[in-house]
């Protein structure tokens, strides 16, 4: 391999919104996930609501600024 081209790999802590944390190696240097396999609901069992209403309205807020596209007027044979 050539030295001085490839990024650090280092050891991490992941860390869930549920509290659970798991120690991994990767480039990353901080990660943090909102579902693990210690609180997904295919693992436990259990339905579990997630949020998804913050990433719809995100998605809205950032397509409202834009313009709708406009069909060009179809040329008419004169």
């Amino acid at each position: 391999m050539k030295a001085g081209i490839h990024p650090e790999y280092h050891e991490i802590t992941v860390r869930c919104a549920c509290g659970n944390e798991v120690q991994t190696r990767t480039t990353l240097k901080d990660l943090r996930v909102e579902i693990c396999s210690r609180c997904h609901p295919f693992f436990t069992g259990k339905q579990k609501l997630v949020d998804t209403a913050g990433r719809i309205e995100k998605f809205r807020r950032k397509y409202a600024k834009a313009k709708p596209a406009v069909a060009p007027e179809a040329s008419r044979p004169h």
